[in-house]
């Protein structure tokens, strides 16, 4: 019974700030707001469709079918499926991370590790006999471009934090600027 008063209780200062946060914002700030909300909910809307689709795509293997490990088709079709719904909720994630923050724009990591979920989705469907290896070649220079794209935002959002813990340090401790003279003998 605690648990549930301690929820309520949690949802309804979430909300309160929420809305002390909206009123804060500009008219086009609010809009902005107002899209990603919309997006976020056609995309859960999505993911639950999708979801669903899953679960009885699964329930017919295993109860009508019954699992066959050498057809490999329907093992691609179903971890497609999979990641399907791995990538919408990676994408919802991003966008409550854009509300939550109040940022302006998706983050450039997230859109890229979006990208490399989906190139790793298309590597699973991909049918071996019926790929060219220009195409084969194709797909993994992607994947090893936007990996490096990856690391390197990754590495300078890391870089940032550093010195934006840096910064707090100092500001919070006004002695660690003052460097010590050096004496010159």
């Amino acid at each position: 019974m605690e648990d549930l008063s301690m929820k309520r209780s949690w949802q309804s200062r979430d909300w309160s700030r929420f809305i002390k946060l909206f009123r804060g914002l500009t008219f086009y700030e609010r809009f902005e707001q107002a899209i990603i909300l919309t997006l976020i909910a056609l995309i859960m809307l999505v993911t639950a469709i999708a979801t669903i689709h899953l679960i009885g795509a699964v329930w017919h293997l295993v109860v009508d079918v019954g699992i066959d490990p050498i057809n490999q088709t329907i093992f691609q079709a179903i971890f497609g499926a999979i990641f399907t719904v791995i990538i919408a909720l990676e994408f919802k994630h991003s966008l409550l991370v854009v509300l939550a923050q109040h940022e302006n724009v998706i983050r450039v990591r997230t859109i890229v590790l979006i990208a490399l979920l989906a190139i790793a989705r298309k590597f699973i469907l991909l049918d071996l006999h019926d790929v060219t290896a220009m195409e084969l070649f194709a797909l993994s220079a992607a994947v090893l471009a936007l990996g490096i794209v990856y690391w390197l935002v990754r590495e300078q959002d890391a870089r940032v934090a550093r010195d934006a813990r840096a910064q707090a340090h100092l500001e919070d401790n006004p002695a660690a600027r003052c460097e010590p003279e050096r004496s010159s003998s």
